[in-house]
């Protein structure tokens, strides 16, 4: 008896498909920017860093937004302590002289992925002379990622602590030239503080020998004295001193330089030595 056989051949069959290209990728991170403990005395300056990593070969653009403070742009951001308002600057380049903005071409950073991280530094500045209320301050700016790819976004937070502080000058006061007669003349104390700060102007004694807060005395030829006064009031009856609380001048700051006149009177009948007569006060601002 014959036996037939039934025989299937399978035939496998394979075809390599070409890889699909990967797609191009922008993202990227960014370090907080902290001025630190400042006095508005001077200029602070920062730095921070953005990160990039883009695809190889990928351009790019790098724009910062104008951040979320009240009435800020991209060249004056503004951060907010409550209802008080500080401005600062960022720059592209360590001389700080290009503003990073986000309007393309003019002030954003152009750039070309290399598949690995790229770090940019974002140069800060906090312009000196802004006396504003102390307190902590803050703002957030958004970091914009442009290409052909995905556009990517993120943040970083910016933040400064303004100090109480108070910068003093004055002019000089000149009796002129005494004859024997009682002599009035003013000069003039310029006090800069941080906004609402309270603070007391005190004047010392000066520096000749035995002089007190209240009979000065200036000196001339052979160590010879001439006497005279010091007042906060035009009236000349508060005597200025350097006690705070019994003679000194207590006043509040609204962030911008106040005068004070300082009341000079050179008591008349005085007998001395002909010559020029000098003293040095030195103002004290506490705060």
């Amino acid at each position: 008896m014959m036996k037939h056989l039934a025989v299937a051949v399978l035939v496998l069959s394979a075809c390599c498909a070409r890889p699909a290209a990967a797609a191009n990728y922008c993202t990227g991170y960014a370090s907080t920017l902290s001025f630190g403990n400042d006095s508005p005395s001077s200029a602070v300056t920062v730095t921070t860093t953005v990160t990039v990593i883009c695809s190889m070969g990928l351009a790019y653009r790098v724009g910062l937004s104008a951040g979320y403070g009240s009435g800020g742009t991209t060249t004056t951001r503004i951060m907010n302590s409550g209802q008080n308002l500080m401005g600062y600057k960022l720059f592209q380049d360590s001389a700080r002289t290009i503003n990073w903005g986000n309007n393309p071409p003019t002030d954003t950073l152009n750039g070309t992925g290399t598949g690995s991280a790229q770090v940019l530094t974002v140069y800060g500045t906090l312009p000196a002379g802004q006396y504003v209320a102390p307190g902590s301050y803050s703002d957030t700016i958004t970091v914009y990622i442009t290409s052909s790819a995905s556009p990517s976004s993120f943040q970083f937070g910016v933040n400064a602590t303004v100090l109480s502080t108070c910068a003093v000058s004055a002019t000089a006061l000149n009796f002129g030239t005494y004859a024997g007669a009682l002599i009035n003349n003013t000069s003039v104390l310029t006090v800069t503080c941080t906004n609402t700060t309270v603070f007391n102007i005190g004047l010392n004694a000066g520096t000749a020998t035995g002089a007190t807060v209240t009979t000065r005395k200036m000196t001339g030829p052979a160590s010879a004295t001439l006497n005279y006064k010091l007042f906060r009031d035009g009236a000349l009856t508060q005597n200025w001193g350097n006690t705070v609380g019994t003679d000194t001048l207590l006043s509040q700051s609204n962030g911008t330089a106040l005068q004070y006149s300082v009341f000079g009177q050179m008591p008349a009948g005085q007998s001395l030595k002909p010559g020029s007569y000098t003293d040095t006060i030195t103002a004290t601002v506490t705060y």
